[in-house]
C-alpha cells in the first residue's frame, strides 16, 4: 500500500471541479437560536453553489436542428445493441439469463410492436434490468467504435459536416441508448443528442426508460426517410414523441458527453475555530525555507515537481537524502531528475536554465532520517534549525510486513528523531505522513482525531512508548538467539540437509552457508514476530502498527505538556494515479492495487471481497495538494493535529464497483488487441465472491487438485511434473496476495472523514483555489479508472510486474552549475573526514 490532465469532455471535468469548490460553508456559532447543533436541512445548500460551467454543459442549443441518425447515417435495429449488452454481463449466468430473454424478446417483438411500439420498446429494453452504467458506457463506446463506426454511411456524414460548417446547431435523434449515441456524436462532432434512456438508481439500470421514449421507425417512414439528408422539423418530432410542444422537445436535448453530478458538500464548523483572516499559500509559503525528506518516494518526487512549477515563490527546499553505498546524496538527486518522467513539465519550462534553477532553490543534504540529528553533520544540522521553517516527511517503509529492524527504523525512530530536531528549533514546524489505515481492524466512521495509546483492540492499558521499547528488546534478544548454540545446531543441519548442497559441504564452505541461514532466520523470526504483535493488538500488519506508534510519539509531544510541538500528521488513504499533475496517468513502483488490478486481468476471476466496503483510493496529486494546503497552516500556525486525505466519505466507490471499473478498463485494452488469448480475456469479468466461495471455487480448491493431481503422477519422471509444480506455486502466490490484502477489500468498512483539509481549500481565494485546491468530490471513478488508471498501470507497473523494462525515454542531461556544488565545501563529514567528493559533473562536493 502506497503512502509512499483531466478529460474535460467539452467542459464537464472542470465543471463538476469548479462545482465541487463551491461548496458551502457553515459555522455552527453563527446558526439561528433554537436550531438543533449540528443538524443541517437540504434547504441549507443553494442552488448558487452549483458552478456556472455545469449548468453551461447543461444548457441546450438555442435554434437546434434535428437530425434523424436512422437511415442517414446508419441502419439501427432496437434489438441488435440490447443483445451486445445482455451478452457481456459480468457474470455467466447473468449473461445466459439475459441472452434467454433477448431471444424470447424477438419472437414476441411484432406481436408486441402491433400493439403498441412505446410499451414493446420499454419491454424489450427492460432486460437491461441490473446492468450497471458504468458497463453500459464501456458497452456502448465499444459498440460503436468497432462494429457500427465501419458501418457509417458517407454521404449522410458529409451533408451532415456541410450543415455543421454553416454553424447549425446540430442534435442526433436517434431509437438507440444514449451509451452508444454519445460516442457517435463525438465522433462526428455533435455536442448533444435525443436517445433513449434508461433510469438508473445507485449507477444500476432499473429496466425502465424515461420519457419520451423513441420508438422505431415503422415501415413507410424507413421507406421515407432513405436518403442522406437526416434533417427534421421539431413539428414533426413533437408529433412523433407525442410531446406537448417545442419547449418539451427542448427538455429532452442531453449532452453528448458524460455528465456526473457534482457533489455539494457543506462544511460545518462545530466549534469557533474558524479563522477570520484570509488564507494564501503562496502568502504563507513565499520565501520560507522547506525541508523534504522522502524526495526518492512517489509522493515526495510529484510534491517536488509541483511545488516547482506551482510555487516560485518559495524561498529554499532542502531536500535529505541518504547515501546508498557509492552513490552519494547529490548524484541519487541528480540522477532522480535526469530519469523520472515527473520532472518532463521542468524540463519543457526552463530547458538548459533547470539545473540553475534547481541551485538556487534547492541544496541536497546528505543524512538519515533514523538516525540523532537526522544523520546530518552537526554543524548543518545546527544550522538548519535555525534555518528550516517546515519539515515534511514523506518518508516510510511501506511494505506490509517487513523486517521489524526495519519498520522500526524507518516508521518510528525516525519520527522521534523528528521530533528532537524540531525541539531544538525555536520556528520549525513537521508535517509527518501516516496513513488512514492507523485504524486497524474496525468498522465504521474514523474521525480526525489523535488517540495517544491506541489500539484497535482496545486494550485499556497499552502504553505505546513503552511497547515501542519493548521491540527494540526483542530485537536484541532475537539477534543474541540468532547466535547460540541451539540456533546454530538447527541451521548447521538445515544446511547439510538441502537437496542442493554439494556432498561433504564443510570448513569455510559450510560456515558460509549456516551464515546465510542465520540472517534468513532471525529477518523471518522477526518478521514473524512483529506481524503477529500487530495483530495481537489489531492491527492487520506491521506497517500500520508501527505507524499508529509513531502517531502516538507525536500526539504525546503536541500537547502543552508535551511542549506544544507544532505538528501535523497527514494521513493518505491508498496512494494511486495523478489526474492531472505532474502529468495525467502518472504512478510508479508496485502498489496495492496495482498487483490486484493486474491479478483481476488474469484468468484470476473471483475475488474475495465485501462488494459494499470502500475502496478508500486517492490520486497523488490531490495528497500532495493537501500536503502543501497543510503545510501553509502550519507555518501559520492555523493547524489541525490530524488531516486525513481520503475519498471513501467526500466520494465513495464501493469495491463491487472498482472490481467492475478494473475489469472493464482491462476489457478496454484486450479488446484493442488480436490474438485468441485477447479473446479470451474479454470475456473474463471479475467478479465480487465471498471468502467461502472463493475457498470453494477459486485458488485454494484449485491448489489442491493440482496436489492430487500431482500425488497420482508422483512415479513419473520429474520432467513431466514440471508444469505442475509451476501452476502450484502461481497459485500459492495468488493465496498469499490475496490474504495480504483481504483486511483492506473484505474485512473492516472504513469510512474516512476528511474535513481538515477541505476546510483549507475553502478558505483560500478563487484564484489560488484553482492552482493549490483540494478536490476530490469533483472525481469521475469511471473516467479516473478507464482512461487513466488502468492505462497508467499498463504503461509504469505492469512491466515491473512482468520483469520487462519499461518504455525507453530519450536520455536527458542535467546542466548543474559548478558553483551550487561549493555549499558544503567547508563542512566535515561525519564518517569520511574532510575527503572531498566528485560529483557526476566534476563538481566538488563534501557529505555527510
Amino acid at each position: 500500500m502506497a503512502t509512499d490532465a483531466t478529460k474535460t469532455a467539452g467542459g464537464v471535468g472542470q465543471a463538476t471541479r469548479a462545482a465541487s469548490m463551491r461548496t458551502p460553508k457553515i459555522n455552527l456559532s453563527d446558526r439561528p437560536s433554537g436550531s438543533s447543533s449540528g443538524r443541517i436541512s437540504s434547504g441549507s445548500v443553494s442552488s448558487e453553489s452549483m458552478s456556472s460551467g455545469a449548468m453551461t454543459v447543461r444548457s441546450r442549443p438555442v435554434s437546434p436542428v434535428y437530425w434523424r441518425v436512422e437511415g442517414s447515417l446508419l441502419e439501427l435495429t432496437t434489438v441488435r445493441p440490447i443483445a451486445f449488452f445482455t451478452w457481456n454481463s459480468q457474470t455467466f449466468i447473468a449473461r445466459a439469463a439475459r441472452r434467454s430473454l433477448v431471444l424470447l424478446m424477438a419472437l414476441l417483438r411484432p406481436f408486441l410492436y402491433a400493439t403498441n411500439r412505446i410499451a414493446a420498446t420499454r419491454i424489450v429494453h427492460a432486460v437491461l434490468r441490473g446492468i450497471t452504467r458504468d458497463r453500459l458506457d464501456l458497452l456502448g463506446e465499444e459498440e460503436f467504435e468497432y462494429k457500427l463506426k465501419p458501418l457509417l454511411k458517407e454521404d449522410g456524414v458529409r451533408q451532415l459536416k456541410a450543415l455543421q460548417a454553416t454553424g447549425a446547431e446540430v442534435v442526433l435523434v436517434s431509437q438507440g441508448l444514449e451509451h452508444v449515441m454519445r460516442p457517435l456524436a463525438r465522433h462526428l462532432g455533435v455536442r448533444w443528442i435525443i436517445a433513449n434512456r434508461l433510469d438508473f438508481r445507485g449507477g444500476v439500470a432499473t429496466g425502465r426508460l424515461l420519457s419520451p421514449v423513441i420508438r422505431p421507425r415503422g415501415l413507410f417512414a424507413r421507406i421515407r426517410e432513405a436518403g442522406p439528408d437526416g434533417q427534421q422539423s421539431p413539428a414533426r418530432w413533437v408529433r412523433a414523441l407525442g410531446l406537448r410542444g417545442p419547449k418539451a422537445l427542448a427538455s429532452a436535448i442531453v449532452p453528448a458527453v458524460r455528465v456526473e453530478s457534482p457533489r455539494v458538500r457543506p462544511i460545518v464548523y462545530f466549534d469557533d475555530k474558524r479563522h477570520s483572516t484570509p488564507f494564501s499559500v503562496r502568502k504563507a509559503l513565499g520565501g520560507k525555507r522547506v525541508m523534504l525528506i522522502g524526495v526518492t518516494g512517489f509522493i515526495g518526487k510529484v510534491w517536488l515537481a509541483d511545488t516547482l512549477m506551482d510555487l516560485p515563490e518559495i524561498g529554499k527546499l532542502y531536500l535529505l537524502i541518504r547515501r546508498q553505498k557509492s552513490s552519494p546524496a547529490q548524484k541519487r538527486f541528480e540522477k532522480m531528475i535526469e530519469g523520472s518522467p515527473v520532472f518532463d513539465s521542468l524540463f519543457e519550462k526552463y530547458g538548459d536554465q533547470l539545473g540553475v534553477l534547481l541551485a538556487e532553490k534547492i541544496e541536497v543534504v546528505e543524512g538519515d532520517v533514523s538516525r540523532p540529528d537526522l544523520g546530518m553533520d552537526p554543524d548543518i544540522a545546527a544550522r538548519l534549525r535555525n534555518e528550516v521553517d517546515l519539515i515534511i516527511n514523506s518518508s516510510g517503509l511501506t511494505d506490509f510486513n517487513p523486517d521489524l529492524r526495519d519498520a522500526l527504523a524507518v516508521n518510528v525512530d525516525s519520527t522521534y528523531h523528528l521530533i528532537e530536531f524540531i525541539r531544538g528549533s525555536d520556528h520549525a514546524a513537521l508535517l509527518h505522513l501516516s496513513t488512514c489505515y492507523v485504524a486497524g481492524q474496525r468498522d465504521g466512521r474514523v474521525s480526525e482525531r489523535l488517540r495517544p495509546n491506541y489500539t484497535p483492540s482496545g486494550l485499556a492499558d497499552f502504553d505505546a512508548e513503552k511497547e515501542w521499547y519493548r521491540l527494540h528488546d526483542l530485537v536484541e534478544l532475537a539477534e543474541a538467539r540468532a547466535e547460540s548454540s541451539e540456533v546454530t545446531e538447527e541451521l548447521t543441519k538445515q544446511a547439510l540437509e538441502k537437496e542442493h548442497a554439494a556432498k561433504g559441504l564443510s570448513g569455510q564452505a559450510l560456515e558460509n552457508q549456516v551464515r546465510k541461514n542465520r540472517v534468513r532466520w532471525l529477518k523471518n523470526y522477526l518478521t514473524e514476530e512483529a506481524t503477529r504483535r500487530a495483530q495481537e493488538l489489531g492491527w492487520p500488519n506491521t506497517y500500520t502498527f508501527t505507524k499508529s506508534l509513531a502517531e502516538t510519539l507525536i500526539a504525546k509531544n503536541i500537547t502543552a505538556e508535551g511542549g506544544g510541538l507544532p505538528i501535523a500528521i497527514v494521513r493518505p488513504a491508498i496512494v494511486e494515479t495523478s489526474v492531472a499533475k505532474p502529468f495525467r496517468g502518472w504512478n510508479e513502483g508496485i502498489n496495492t492495487s496495482a498487483s490486484l488490478s493486474y491479478l483481476l486481468g488474469t484468468a484470476f476471476r473471483q475475488l474475495p471481497s465485501n462488494e459494499r466496503k470502500r475502496l478508500d483510493i486517492i490520486p497523488v496529486d490531490a495528497v500532495c495538494a493537501g500536503m502543501t494546503l497543510i503545510g501553509a497552516a502550519l507555518v501559520e500556525r492555523r493547524h489541525d493535529p490530524a488531516y486525513q486525505l481520503a475519498t471513501s466519505v467526500t466520494n465513495p466507490c464501493d469495491m463491487g464497483r472498482s472490481i467492475e471499473l478494473t475489469s472493464l478498463g482491462h476489457r478496454r485494452h484486450y479488446r484493442a488487441q488480436e490474438g485468441l488469448e485477447y479473446w479470451l480475456r474479454l470475456r473474463m469479468d471479475a467478479i465480487s465472491v465471498s471468502k467461502e466461495r472463493y475457498n470453494r471455487m477459486s485458488a485454494p480448491a484449485q491448489k489442491m487438485i493440482i496436489k492430487s493431481i500431482q500425488r497420482a503422477m508422483s512415479p513419473l519422471p520429474s520432467a513431466m511434473k514440471k508444469p505442475l509444480a509451476k501452476t502450484e506455486r502461481n497459485l500459492e502466490r495468488v493465496e498469499k496476495l490475496v490474504g495480504l490484502f483481504e483486511p483492506f477489500i473484505l474485512l473492516n468498512e472504513h469510512d474516512f472523514v476528511a474535513d481538515n483539509v477541505e476546510k483549507l481549500s475553502q478558505a483560500l481565494s478563487p484564484e489560488e483555489r484553482e492552482v493549490f485546491g483540494y478536490d476530490t468530490a469533483g472525481l469521475d471513478w469511471w473516467e479516473y479508472w478507464i482512461d487513466i488508471h488502468i492505462p497508467a498501470l499498463r504503461r509504469w507497473t505492469y512491466p515491473l510486474i512482468e520483469g520487462r523494462p519499461l518504455e525507453a525515454r530519450a536520455p536527458r542531461l542535467l546542466h548543474m552549475p559548478q558553483v551550487s556544488a561549493m555549499r558544503s565545501a567547508t563542512t566535515k563529514t561525519r564518517d569520511e573526514g574532510d575527503a572531498l567528493k566528485t560529483g557526476t559533473n566534476g563538481a566538488t562536493w563534501q557529505y555527510s
